[in-house]
């Protein structure tokens, strides 16, 4: 296909790859040891424009379209830490689009505009201890008391938060409606009842705060309400196709970093009289995951393009069949990305399971991809749904 990015968005693609290379990959060892970043990474994206790119100009971004977004998400690996990339990603692909779609004038001058400038840290909270992608069955309760909503409940593996200014949260509005009895509220987390309950302890993404969220008669006042009652799951079904076709490109570009950090320890590594990179069924292996990394990405930018169309063009939401390719890029990508991240761990050998070589943490790293956002058993369920099966 022909390459979608004209050279405006090259222009805004180095400047990601040099935030990332420059400002945010010397501090690599230093940030997972800590197993957070710094509030003011935020800002500086913020600075840069990174964060708002694609977004209205209105609203403080640069009126760009979804291929920015995309050529951010492909750099940011670069800074080689998974929790530092999907942190910013989170604030600028999968806590705010539902905003730009949805809110008011109000609530974006106080939420969205902030976050694109950085200076508030968003986050997004659908998952809870017993509702995972399975988004229907979530019990956090929002009742309506006057002008207000009282919220009670908790959502886990929340990324961003442990510092979230505020929660782009998904609750439940009416009990016996299932999927559609959920609404999405903008929630600051200096509200009296919001609380972190603890941060959790991962195998991967250390430099990422991932936080498990409760809420104890959190009163949340009406104007927070985020479009219209009982109809976040529609909303967040949209929302889900950004988030899904971000982390494709960027785990993508991190497949990419893995092959070409293998193939260069390769030349150098030695055994048995000879480069180990020479060795013919090891040369065959990257010839085949090179294959499988182009197939991934090519089904990628089709659902990148898809949607592109559907949001930025025709100004509409996304389609089912937007959604079918989307949802196929998950699942394929996910596995592929599997795969080179073994199969480069393996190329190492000793060394791939020391902490002093990057594949050790991107091999763990990469292993999220097939939970978050849906896990692929649940993506394939839905695409069979899709196809009438």
């Amino acid at each position: 296909m022909p390459t979608p990015f004209r050279e405006e968005h090259q222009h805004f693609r180095q400047t990601v790859r040099k935030f990332a290379e420059k400002e945010l990959a010397p501090y690599a060892e230093e940030w997972e040891k800590a197993e957070i970043f710094p509030n003011e990474v935020f800002k500086r994206a913020g600075e840069l424009g990174i964060f708002g790119a694609h977004y209205p100009e209105e609203v403080g971004g640069a009126g760009g379209d979804y291929w920015f977004s995309v050529a951010k998400s492909e750099e940011l690996p670069r800074c080689l830490m998974a929790g530092v990339s999907m942190g910013l990603l989170v604030q600028a692909d999968m806590a705010t689009p539902v905003i730009n779609d949805l809110g008011t004038k109000e609530q974006k001058a106080e939420f969205l505009t902030p976050a694109i400038k950085g200076e508030k840290i968003a986050a997004l909270g659908v998952s809870e201890p017993n509702a995972g992608s399975d988004v229907a069955g979530i019990q956090t309760w929002a009742k309506k008391d006057g002008d207000d909503y009282i919220i009670n409940g908790a959502k886990t593996y929340i990324t961003n938060g442990c510092r979230a200014d505020f929660v782009t949260l998904l609750v439940k509005t009416t009990q016996d409606q299932g999927a559609h009895g959920c609404s999405f509220f903008l929630v600051p987390t200096k509200t009296k009842g919001f609380s972190v309950a603890k941060k959790l302890k991962k195998i991967g993404n250390h430099s990422s705060d991932t936080a498990e969220l409760a809420f104890e008669d959190m009163r949340v006042p009406k104007r927070y309400l985020l479009g219209e009652e009982n109809m976040g799951f529609m909303y967040l079904m949209q929302n889900f196709q950004s988030e899904r076709i971000i982390a494709c490109t960027s785990a993508c570009a991190g497949g990419s970093y893995m092959i070409d950090e293998a193939i260069s320890y390769g030349r150098d590594r030695k055994a048995f009289g000879k480069p180990i990179i020479k060795r013919e069924y090891w040369q065959h292996k990257f010839v085949d995951l090179t294959a499988k990394l182009e197939a991934a990405k090519a089904l990628t930018y089709k659902g990148a393009e898809a949607y592109n169309d559907d949001k930025y063009v025709r100004k509409e939401n996304v389609s089912m069949d937007t959604v079918k390719t989307i949802s196929l890029a998950k699942i394929f990508v996910g596995d592929v990305m599997t795969e080179i991240a073994d199969q480069c761990l393996q190329f190492h050998g000793g060394a791939g399971y020391v902490e002093e070589y990057h594949i050790a943490r991107a091999w763990r790293d990469q292993r999220l991809f097939r939970i978050g956002g849906g896990t692929t058993e649940t993506m394939r369920y839905y695409v069979a749904k899709l196809m009438g099966l």
